[in-house]
C-alpha cells in the first residue's frame, strides 16, 4: 500500500499557554489537493509552518513521504516547494534573476539557468523574465513566487493562501498552474479563505477551528453536512403565511419577499415547487441549488462540530 504524502497523527502545538494546533489528524495522496479552511487564527499557517519544518510539533507527529518532519527535516526540505503568503523574491532583481538565484541556492549551480527559463516558458512569464520584481504587480510577482518554489522540482507543494490579494483573472491563472502541477503528479496542500477557490481545486477539504478539525472530506461531502438542496422563491408577502414551510425570509419590496428552505434531496425539492403551484402561491422568480461551502462554513462556525 502507497504511503500518504502527507501524513498527521494527534498533531499539537504550543506557543505559550496557546494551543495553536490541538490534536489534528489528516492525510493527502499522492498526487491530489488537500484544501486546507479556517477562519484567521484557526491554525492554518501554524500547520503549514510545521509540515514544512518552521515550527516543531509540541505533541504528535507529521510524515511528508514516510519522512518525519522532525528527525529528516533535511530530506523533507529537498523534497518541498513553498509558496506564502507574501512572495519572498528580492526586488532589485530580475523575474530571471530571482529564479536563477534561487536555483544556485538549491545546488543546480551549471543547470540554474536552464531550469529558471524552463520555469518561465512553463508558467507563462516571459514579459517579466527581464524586468525587476519590484516593478511588477501583485499578481504578476505572485505567479514569479509560484516558479520559484517549483525550482527545486518538488514532489510536494505547499501554497499558503497564494492568492490572497490578486484579481479574479490571475486568481484563475494560478489555479489553472495547480491543475497543471497535479495532473503531472505533484500533491498540493493549499491553505485558503476564499471557499470557491477549495470547491474548484481540492480533491478533500480539511476545515479547522480554534486548532482542531471541524470538518474532513470532499467538497460534495461537506456540503451534505447543511443539507441537500436549497429552494428559493420570490413570492407576494400577503401569502408568506401560506407557504408549506416556515421560510427564510428577506424582503424584496414593499410587496415581495424572497423565502428560502433547505431540504432532503431533489426529489423533496421538485416536491416543494410542485406544493407551491398546487397552492396557488405567485412565485416571481424560484431558484433550486446545491449548498455552496460558504453555507458549510457558517454552519461549522454555529455548531462547531468537530470531526
Amino acid at each position: 500500500m502507497t504511503a500518504p504524502a502527507v501524513l498527521v497523527e494527534d498533531l499539537h502545538v504550543a506557543f505559550g499557554k496557546n494551543w495553536a494546533l490541538d490534536g489534528v489528524d489528516l492525510e493527502a495522496a499522492a498526487g491530489t489537493t488537500l484544501g486546507v479552511l479556517g477562519h484567521n487564527g484557526a491554525g492554518k499557517t501554524t500547520l503549514i509552518r510545521t509540515l514544512t519544518t518552521l515550527v516543531r510539533p509540541t505533541i504528535g507527529r507529521a510524515h511528508i513521504e514516510d519522512l518525519d518532519v522532525v528527525a529528516d527535516a533535511t530530506e523533507v526540505r529537498r523534497r518541498i516547494g513553498v509558496t506564502g503568503q507574501y512572495a519572498g523574491l528580492d526586488e532589485f532583481l530580475t523575474a530571471r534573476e530571482n529564479l536563477e538565484l534561487i536555483g544556485r541556492l538549491t545546488g543546480l549551480r551549471r543547470t540554474a539557468r536552464a531550469r529558471a527559463d524552463a520555469l518561465i516558458d512553463r508558467l507563462g512569464l516571459d514579459e517579466y523574465a527581464a524586468r525587476r520584481v519590484g516593478e511588477l504587480s501583485g499578481g504578476s510577482r505572485r505567479r514569479i513566487d509560484l516558479a520559484a518554489s517549483l525550482v527545486g522540482s518538488p514532489s510536494l507543494l505547499f501554497l499558503d493562501e497564494p492568492t490572497t490579494g490578486l484579481d479574479p483573472l490571475a486568481r484563475a491563472g494560478l489555479w489553472d498552474v495547480v491543475d497543471e502541477l497535479t495532473d503531472a503528479g505533484t500533491t498540493v496542500v493549499l491553505t485558503t479563505q476564499y471557499l470557491e477557490e477549495a470547491d474548484r481545486l481540492a480533491d478533500h477539504i480539511v476545515v479547522l477551528s480554534r486548532g482542531r478539525v471541524a470538518a474532513r472530506g470532499t467538497p460534495a461531502e461537506l456540503k451534505r453536512i447543511v443539507g441537500g438542496k436549497v429552494v428559493s422563491a420570490t413570492v407576494p408577502a400577503h401569502q408568506l403565511a401560506a407557504l408549506p414551510f416556515v421560510p427564510d425570509a428577506d424582503r424584496v419590496d414593499d410587496n415581495r419577499v424572497r423565502a428560502s428552505v433547505t431540504v432532503d434531496d431533489a426529489p423533496a425539492a421538485i416536491a416543494l415547487v410542485a406544493d407551491l403551484h398546487d397552492r396557488g402561491i405567485e412565485v416571481t422568480d424560484l431558484d433550486v441549488a446545491s449548498p455552496s461551502l460558504d453555507d458549510v462554513f457558517t454552519h461549522l462556525a454555529h455548531t462547531g462540530a468537530h470531526k
